[in-house]
């Protein structure tokens, strides 16, 4: 397409061209003038009519604005991701909270938003290094003992963003220390329960082989017998070591096969009855004529029923009652075991089920308790649904009870 200028100038040209030729062929000059002046009038109309031509994109080209970075921060969706995290969050802008998610104002407090994040995270650990963090600074994770409590802790770590923008991430590490904790003590009690009963085997051998066959038949016998006891005990911590790693192994795994509570108990009485000669006279069962259907494994409830009954016989004054009860509580049965004992302080109650707690250790030694017992029958509980309850007055005696849900059936 032709621009204004080119327009102008054809147009201009044929005018000429025209007059020139009307003089050659002999027209009249008044008409030649009016030709040639009416023709430039038309040209500059042309011209004027025409749009102006489009200026060259490479010499009016400017360069692109430069767009600020956007703020990850104020930004919806980040808004939105944050709130839905569950562990606490902040987010910070030269050193002040701009956003905090639920966990973080829980934890913190609703006025650290506008705070400064160093006074926002109260502990000695977090505001030092926060203090002297920059954008070259490696972003390590800090720890934060007994934060925000005493025993707690917690960790911090940090992740930059543009300019001085950065992502704060607490982390609740409490739980885990525990873990780690009851993980070290079952090792060293474990560990201190095999070598006691072992040390004392050992000695009574070695003091038999030095007296090199001296010793008479009563000495001899007294000695072989505490190297048997012993040896049981050993016997049965390892048993019970082998059953808590078996239970633990199983807590995720819901039973499925349908068990007959009441028979699984009958049976257990039974065997203690025979191993238990002394007190089979004082067991009293109570289980009902029918059955109690319920999902579990017959081989661990056997172990849990026979864990609380055996107790009740051991801790129970000798010529009182354990107690054996089945009770149906709607759509739930309670199996409870009752005995006539010296009672538990309401202190320890919440221990009991702790891994090689003793109310009593030195009496727990005499009898052949492990500090399992408990233990166990907590965690068979557990893996069955059941709900677990320890009821114990002074001078009186002790119930343990766990309840466990039927079949819909049954």
């Amino acid at each position: 397409m032709f621009d204004r200028l080119s327009s102008f100038v054809i147009a201009l040209t044929m005018v000429v061209i025209a007059a020139i030729f009307a003089a050659l062929t002999g027209g009249d000059p008044l008409a030649i003038a009016i030709m040639t002046i009416a023709g430039f009038v038309a040209a500059v109309t042309v011209y004027s009519a025409l749009p102006p031509a489009a200026p060259d994109a490479q010499s009016t080209a400017q360069p692109p604005a430069k767009v600020p970075p956007v703020s990850l921060l104020r930004h919806p969706d980040f808004a939105h991701w944050v709130d839905q995290e569950k562990e606490p969050l902040l987010g910070t802008a030269d050193n002040i909270v701009t956003i905090a998610n639920d966990a973080a104002v829980r934890l913190l407090g609703r006025h650290i938003v506008g705070a400064d994040v160093r006074t926002a995270i109260r502990h000695p650990a977090a505001t030092e290094w926060l203090s002297r963090i920059d954008a070259e600074a490696p972003l390590d994770t800090v720890n934060l003992i007994d934060f925000p409590r005493p025993g707690q802790r917690w960790t911090m770590r940090i992740a930059a963003l543009s300019g001085s923008e950065y992502i704060i991430f607490l982390s609740d590490r409490s739980a885990i220390d525990a873990a780690d904790r009851m993980r070290s003590d079952f090792v060293a009690n474990a560990s201190h329960e095999l070598r006691t009963p072992l040390a004392a085997i050992l000695g009574y051998v070695e003091t038999l082989q030095e007296m090199n066959g001296e010793a008479d038949a009563p000495t001899r016998d007294r000695f072989l017998s505490i190297i048997e006891r012993e040896a049981r005990r050993m016997q049965q911590l390892v048993i019970d070591l082998l059953s808590i790693s078996r239970v633990e192994a199983d807590r995720f795994r819901r039973p499925t096969t349908a068990v007959d509570l009441a028979a699984i108990v009958r049976t257990t009485i039974a065997q203690l009855s025979d191993s238990e000669p002394a007190r089979a006279k004082d067991v009293v069962a109570r289980l009902g004529d029918g059955p109690q259907p319920m999902l579990g494994d017959a081989a661990q409830l056997s172990q849990l029923t026979h864990n609380i009954i055996s107790n009740a016989m051991k801790y129970g004054h000798g010529g009182t009652p354990v107690t054996v009860e089945l009770v149906r509580e709607g759509r739930r049965v309670r199996l409870s075991v009752s005995d006539a004992g010296d009672g538990i302080a309401p202190d320890h109650l919440p221990r009991l089920t702790e891994r090689f707690y003793r109310v009593d250790e030195a009496r727990s030694r005499s009898v052949g308790g492990t500090g399992l017992g408990l233990a166990i029958v907590k965690h068979i509980g557990e893996r069955h649904q059941g709900q677990l309850d320890i009821d114990s007055e002074v001078g009186k005696g002790t119930r343990v009870s766990v309840t466990f849900p039927l079949l819909a059936d049954g």
